[in-house]
């Protein structure tokens, strides 16, 4: 490599977006691609990943490990449910969890992910670690994608503020031979296969060195058995939580209920105030109110039959209007969150005032003229 080559790429090498954001979006890209439930990130740190990855529709459950506690409590918080997610529920559910402890170490909490992240990791272990970590992730967990990323030390030689290691926690860099010679055995020995890439591209003529960051993505051959996972489970815990927020969701009947309350409240007074502005218009020209008045006055002798049997349309009787509940149904958000009819009757049964046949949702205008 021609020195002078070199050293005009040290004084100008810059990543943008940030090499850690690269990262990131490589495993938010992976996450909607696969559609993972259930995702573990090793290593977590300050929980900016796992923040990016919440708002991910697919996922379900999301979980963090890192082996200093500290480091997760000064940004957990940003890990909880805002205001705005217990006044507009997601039709997903949502739990977050963050655990203390070593991967290094079994824990039973640990079972059953479709991912598992470990960003900048595998560099901070120690070798006694590093030796357990293949069977922890890929032996014990077992999830169907794995993804490892890791500094490429080929890639130092342009980065000239790098003396050794890039951090000084760090207790090796591989090169691409190394980091792909470790992650073929590890491959073959768990029954993975593993694709390689990276993030941070070098400069143009000195692609040789490779990306800044190498990256395997691991993926599982043979779907993983019951019995396979419950003769490896530890009898005990061995990571203590340290956060767990469940988030507001409408597959908990509490959070759907008031959300159809409130939709089927909103959808009636919009249909009320339409009926009420069109018999405003009645009222402005006598022969049309006539006719208007003698309709209503129709309607008021056979109410509960006509919108239960017969009639779809809304109601004036005296000082009350009436919204049949099949109308309020055929609203696309309604239909929607109740699913059917019957549903729809037995969340809003005693929570909103009906019809005395409970066919229809019922206003009192004349309360309503006096509060005015």
């Amino acid at each position: 490599m021609d020195k002078n080559f070199k050293e005009e790429f040290t004084q100008i090498i810059k990543f943008e977006p940030p090499l850690y954001k690269q990262r990131y979006q490589f495993v938010k890209d992976l996450v909607e691609k696969y559609k993972p439930k259930k995702v573990a990130d090793l290593g977590c740190a300050d929980c900016s990943l796992l923040w990016m990855l919440k708002f991910c529709s697919c996922i379900e459950v999301l979980a963090g490990l890192d082996i200093c506690a500290n480091v997760m409590k000064e940004r957990m918080h940003t890990l909880s449910p805002l205001p705005v997610d217990y006044l507009q529920p997601s039709e997903r559910s949502l739990t977050v969890t963050l655990h203390h402890g070593s991967v290094a170490h079994k824990d039973p909490c640990m079972l059953g992910f479709d991912l598992v992240t470990c960003i900048e990791l595998i560099e901070h272990l120690e070798e006694s670690e590093l030796k357990k970590f293949p069977e922890v992730v890929f032996g014990f967990m077992a999830p169907s994608i794995v993804v490892i990323s890791t500094p490429n030390s080929e890639f130092n030689c342009l980065l000239p503020q790098v003396m050794l290691y890039r951090h000084p926690d760090h207790k090796f860099e591989w090169s691409q031979a190394e980091f792909q010679s470790w992650a073929l055995e590890t491959a073959r020995c768990y029954d993975y296969s593993v694709e390689f890439t990276g993030v941070g591209h070098p400069p143009t003529g000195m692609e040789k060195v490779g990306f800044c960051t190498q990256i395997g993505v691991f993926f599982r051959k043979y779907p993983q058995t019951g019995e396979s996972v419950q003769s490896e489970k530890p009898m005990e815990a061995v990571y203590k939580t340290v956060f767990k927020a469940v988030y507001p969701s409408l597959k908990d009947e509490k959070y759907l209920q008031n959300a159809v309350i409130s939709e089927v409240i909103f959808t009636a007074q919009i249909i009320k105030h339409r009926l009420m502005s069109k018999r405003e218009e009645y009222s402005d020209d006598p022969e049309r109110k006539s006719k208007f008045q003698l309709s209503m006055d129709c309607f008021s002798d056979y109410l509960g039959k006509l919108v239960v049997e017969k009639n779809m349309e809304p109601f004036v009787s005296g000082n009350e209007v009436y919204i049949p509940l099949r109308t309020i149904f055929s609203f696309p958000k309604v239909n929607r969150l109740c699913g059917t009819f019957e549903k729809l009757c037995k969340l809003i049964a005693g929570k909103v005032t009906l019809s005395s046949d409970g066919s229809a949702v019922m206003f009192n205008i004349e309360h309503e003229n006096e509060e005015n």
